[in-house]
């Protein structure tokens, strides 16, 4: 089914989870398909991509609003502030150009891999996740709305309808990094981003999240407080030390060890903040 209003996709989530778990929600289906090769698509689909309003990017009062539905084509060419360099950044990097153009942001977020390359910048720019159900509408900060490996808060009969973006108090940079065995089309060993907020080139508020290297993308809070009051320079990437990052789980896998991961991140971080800080020329 593909409804063409948030009420019909809301009536027919009801209605489905009456008597059963509900229908696969499908936005842009860039994991769903290939995670099915080889066997029969026997689940109930609702495309949620043909709603007019849960796409496309507006700024509100209070920061900015994506549709769920946005794609990571039109986030990396949208015309947004410096706050957004991260999340372009990773917009990006997410597969191919035909991955982007199909992949979308709520598709990526719901799909909840450990090495969804949205989830660090959204992170660090303190997004909330908007949900609609027949029960009302709720907001979530993102850091509560992932609960583990492939795992969300969403019950049966809600969906996600955009994510929200605040306002920076401050002039604020971000930057992305990701590490992978090849620079594209890859799943990421490490990945951080990194958002400071400045008032007079000294940081006035700091946001630091690494994905990859816990079951769920991580912000680190010792270190942001560890940034704040500091000038913003190359200098700045001596302030990382490495018990900031001693709230990771990485593990082993195919693609590196737990040991390296946790290396890579703190390497990874130690860039960004220099990579910032040579943007203000310092």
């Amino acid at each position: 089914m593909r409804p063409t209003s948030l009420d019909e996709a809301l009536d027919h989530l009801s209605a489905a989870s009456i008597n059963a778990a509900g229908p696969v929600i499908l936005a842009g289906g860039t994991d769903f398909y290939p995670a099915r090769v080889g066997r029969a698509l026997d689940e109930d689909v609702l495309d949620v991509t043909g709603i007019p309003d849960l796409r496309g990017i507006r700024e509100t009062e209070d920061g900015w609003r994506l549709g769920a539905t946005t794609t990571w084509s039109e986030i990396a060419h949208a015309d947004l502030p410096p706050v957004f360099d991260a999340l372009r950044r990773a917009a990006r990097l997410i597969g191919g150009v035909q991955i982007q153009n199909a992949g979308t942001l709520a598709g990526n977020l719901c799909n909840a891999s450990p090495a969804a390359d949205s989830v660090p910048p959204l992170l660090a720019m303190r997004a909330k996740v908007e949900i609609h159900g027949r029960a009302g509408r709720r907001e979530l900060p993102l850091g509560e709305f992932i609960t583990g490996n492939r795992r969300t808060v969403l019950k049966p009969g809600e969906l996600v309808a955009a994510v929200l973006v605040p306002r920076p108090k401050k002039d604020a940079q971000s930057v992305f990094l990701k590490l992978g065995a090849r620079e594209y089309l890859v799943i990421s060993i490490a990945m951080v981003a990194v958002v400071l907020e400045t008032e007079g080139n000294v940081v006035s508020a700091a946001s630091v999240a690494v994905g990859a290297c816990s079951a769920v993308a991580q912000r680190l809070p010792y270190l942001e407080s560890e940034l704040i009051g500091r000038r913003l320079n190359a200098a700045l990437a001596n302030r990382v030390k490495p018990e900031h990052f001693d709230m990771l789980a990485p593990i082993d896998d195919i693609r590196a060890s737990a040991a390296y991961r946790r290396e890579a991140a703190i390497v990874l971080v130690r860039r960004a903040l220099t990579a910032l800080g040579k943007q203000k020329g310092n």
